[in-house]
């Protein structure tokens, strides 16, 4: 335990996601042997992106303005629509410039024992999205875990009334991985979503 400050900025570093407590003391010590300029810098930027970012008023990404930049470019194909959990998954996917329709952040996924369900995400705002006809295939990119799982098997039965194409990203084994190391669901997984070799 340090005394005052110090273990107050060591304290509230800890309290971000995935900074333990001695990762949280290693940048508070950082942060100490820094110029006062870089620290200011930091600081800054800080306030700045908690005044001016906000998410997007259609499909929830983080953005500057009212509507994201993907959002508001007509360039991309209105008829698909990739449903992920957070806004750092729609940079994931844009990332392999293999997808051009538009995207909706459901904000996390279902997880009953952290207490959220589909009221807690913006599965409500995802249905008017959907009502005009304009899109016609939804992809689910969900995360291959349990709550991802959970929360495509409920969006998938949500939207089946609506007769729209719904998909799953495929899953499997990934590049340069043995078999011997994979688990059941992955192999499992590999095997449903076996394809042609021609």
């Amino acid at each position: 335990m340090y005394e005052g400050v110090v273990q107050d900025l060591i304290d509230e570093l800890g309290r971000l996601p995935g900074v333990g407590p001695k990762s949280a003391q290693r940048i508070a010590f950082h942060l100490l042997q820094a110029e006062p300029v870089d620290v200011r810098r930091l600081a800054d930027v800080l306030i700045e992106v908690k005044a001016r970012v906000k998410f997007c008023s259609v499909c929830f990404n983080v953005s500057e303005d009212e509507q994201c930049r993907i959002c508001r470019d007509e360039r991309r194909d209105p008829s698909v629509l990739c449903v992920v959990e957070e806004y750092k998954d729609v940079v994931a996917i844009e990332r392999t410039r293999e997808f051009r329709g538009r995207y909706h952040v459901l904000g996390g996924a279902i997880s009953p024992i952290d207490g959220i369900g589909p009221d807690q995400l913006h599965v409500k705002e995802l249905m008017p999205r959907l009502a005009d006809g304009t899109v016609t295939e939804v992809i689910l990119a969900t995360d291959p875990n349990l709550e991802g799982e959970a929360t495509a098997t409920y969006l998938t039965r949500l939207l089946a009334p609506m007769g729209l194409r719904v998909t799953r990203l495929a899953s499997g084994l990934p590049v340069g991985g043995d078999l011997e190391y994979a688990d059941e669901v992955t192999l499992g997984r590999a095997f449903a979503g076996r394809r042609s070799a021609q």
